[in-house]
């Protein structure tokens, strides 16, 4: 008789968990990004334009839009069995700006998403990540009936330094967003591990 070891039950994996900001200008497609790629039925907080804000809610080239994000959304996608992403879209409008600094505590990175049609909306966001040394990646939505430009051309319009990622991506598509979601943990790792090399060099 040939006796068999019993198999262990495999220990469960506990995977990590990795915090992303979606940022952007006032309609650049933030909660469709998240909307896009959750794997969960996404928390949206999203309130009716008003004409009481239609003096500061700048509408110009996003006419159709009716609903304004005004504390944040929340998605979640698992990249990996070990790799879970929890995703914050940020509100857009200058007047949102005070959620910001309660959404970036404990972020990895931050996608900035931005609109040809619009560019100057994500200079706040840019600036706001540099500025508190947040990794990110400046993700271009190629709107339909926009006009597509080289990403050089794009990025000398945004002054970004030369190690910031610019991605094209569509917010709709879910692999779309896949790529910039995972482009945003490779270059935040990346930025973790030149910090480190800084310190011990």
């Amino acid at each position: 008789m040939v006796f068999r070891r019993p198999e262990r039950a495999k220990t469960p994996v506990e995977p990590v968990t990795l915090k992303i900001l979606v940022a952007g200008g006032f309609g650049v497609g933030k909660t469709t990004l998240v909307g896009a790629v959750s794997e969960i039925r996404p928390l949206r907080t999203e309130e009716l334009l008003t004409e009481a804000g239609r003096p500061v809610d700048d509408l110009s080239g996003i006419e159709g839009k009716h609903t304004t994000t005004v504390a944040m959304d929340f998605g979640r996608i698992t990249l990996r069995a070990d790799l879970v992403l929890y995703l914050f879209g940020t509100p857009g409008q200058e007047r949102f700006w005070f959620m910001w600094d309660e959404l970036s505590e404990g972020a990895l990175g931050a996608v900035v998403l931005a609109d040809t049609r619009r560019l100057e909306d994500c200079f706040a966001a840019i600036d706001y990540f540099e500025r508190r040394a947040i990794p990110f990646v400046v993700a271009v939505n190629c709107f339909e009936g926009a006009d597509r430009y080289p990403a050089e051309t794009v990025r000398q319009a945004l002054d970004l330094d030369v190690h910031v990622p610019l991605l094209l991506c569509d917010a709709r598509d879910r692999e779309s967003v896949k790529e910039v979601l995972i482009g945003v943990v490779r270059h935040a790792m990346e930025q973790a591990a030149e910090r480190r090399r800084t310190v011990t060099g």
